[in-house]
């Protein structure tokens, strides 16, 4: 489900790219590979991430060049630079650039998930949505709001995350589908499940707050955060 943290990894050597890859998605991780640097600094700021993780040499853009691109953009974004460049010049350049730790190569896979894990619940734990006085802890799963406190499922909270993530736009019921629910193939599926969740969901911030339902219903197309 959509609540695994999203994780961008820029690493230009393929073998090693999907080798991280796939032990971060067997970890439980929702890992996204990207070859070169400027493809990975583009998808760095167009779309939420809990972690960028990248290569210091890359084609197109360095990794450094990106971290410092990304870290004016986002602030709070967690970054992991990987690199073989290990003298401490290099690891005093990557975190001036701001990065927020670094991994020299050969690295051992068991460090680099829990400097992962750490950084990922450094930034998702204390994550929270708010829409007036309404209060989603993310990492809690609970809302708060002016009458009291609700717990919410991870469903609950990964609908709302995904909507808040893309609040210039409405997203679409298949969209959902695809990204929250995780279904693959939305052709055949019953679109009123979304529908019919949102209206619960609803129901249970309307226990704790009397203000404005931050989710919008948009007519022929699907729901809009407007927290």
């Amino acid at each position: 489900m959509s609540t695994r943290a999203r994780i961008l990894v820029v690493e230009d050597e393929a073998a090693l790219r999907d080798g991280i890859c796939d032990l971060l998605a067997f970890k439980g991780f929702a890992p996204t590979g990207v070859e070169r640097g400027d493809t990975g600094c583009d998808r760095a700021l167009a779309e939420p991430w809990d972690l960028v993780i990248l290569d210091r040499m890359l084609p197109g853009m360095s990794g450094t060049e990106i971290c410092a691109a990304v870290r004016d953009a986002r602030p709070s974004q967690p970054i992991l630079l990987l690199t073989a460049l290990g003298r401490e010049s290099d690891i005093l350049a990557g975190f001036e650039a701001g990065c927020d730790d670094y991994i020299t190569k050969p690295f051992s896979l068991a460090v680099l998930v829990a400097r992962v894990s750490a950084l990922v619940r450094r930034s998702t734990g204390a994550r929270r949505l708010t829409s007036g006085e309404l209060s989603v802890d993310i990492g809690a799963y609970t809302a708060t709001g002016s009458v009291g406190s609700i717990d919410l499922s991870p469903r609950d909270v990964a609908l709302m995350v995904y909507l808040s993530d893309r609040k210039d736009r409405a997203v679409s019921r298949d969209e959902l589908l695809a990204e929250v629910w995780d279904y693959r193939s939305v052709e055949r599926v019953n679109t009123r499940a979304i529908d019919m969740h949102v209206v619960k969901l609803r129901r249970k911030l309307a226990q704790v707050s009397a203000a404005a339902d931050p989710i919008e219903t948009v007519r022929g197309v699907g729901y809009r955060w407007i927290g």
